[in-house]
């Protein structure tokens, strides 16, 4: 564990903390929301204990998430559009809150906290079966195709889950307009996963074998 390490976990952690408290708060123009508080919970608290297992067990792995800087130039549109789409989705639930323009009733903040929670336990076990996992399109030394568990089902289990993850976000903050936003994650997310596996093709052996094993990349059956 590097001490280095430790204070970009912790920066980092605060500065999202800060950052997606502005954007929701202050359109909604107080503090009593509710909703954006159960949000608020649910993102950042398992998010620290994450992290923590992770400093102590995987720093390599934690090192690997904590690196945003992208290395494909494709991929800079698609952060951008990522990027645009949280701070609408955020700034018009809080907006959306603050006017009452047309709000969801308070259960579906509920079965959307939970269906995030479930997808938080996906995510934590997508990283326990690849250790290879990065925030950027990279293929490292020694890789291995990963085809067990959740990579047998589909290949990109990742971005599966946070499709789940993002589309109930809107939802416990009970803004079906930010719902409409979110709904732009699995257009950018598909021309993420064009390009990653054009990359994952010419660099990781025995990914084109992998492909015709399992043929679905982000739901079975459908896509």
């Amino acid at each position: 564990m590097t001490r280095g390490l430790l204070y970009q976990a912790i920066l980092k952690f605060v500065l999202g903390v800060v950052i997606i408290g502005i954007l929701i708060f202050l359109p909604a123009g107080t503090f009593d929301y509710w909703n954006a508080w159960l949000f608020m919970g649910i993102l950042f608290i398992p998010m620290f204990f994450a992290g923590i297992v992770m400093m102590i067990k995987n720093p390599e792995l934690l090192k690997k998430r904590l690196n945003a800087k992208e290395e494909q130039p494709e991929q800079s549109l698609v952060i951008k559009l990522s990027g645009l789409m949280f701070i609408l989705g955020f700034v018009i639930a809080g907006l959306n809150f603050r006017f009452k323009w047309i709000m969801l009733s308070d259960w579906v903040s509920w079965v959307g906290a939970v269906i995030f929670l479930f997808s938080y336990l996906l995510y934590a076990e997508v990283l326990r079966e690849n250790t290879y996992l990065s925030r950027t399109i990279e293929v490292r030394n020694g890789q291995k195709v990963i085809d067990i568990g959740l990579y047998g089902v589909v290949r990109h289990p990742m971005y599966a889950v946070t499709i789940f993850l993002f589309l109930s976000m809107p939802l416990i903050l009970c803004s079906i307009i930010s719902f409409a936003i979110f709904l732009a994650y699995p257009v950018i997310i598909a021309k993420r996963i064009r390009n990653e596996e054009a990359v994952l093709e010419k660099d990781l052996d025995g990914y084109i074998e992998y492909k015709k094993k399992v043929r679905y990349k982000i739901i079975p059956f459908l896509w």
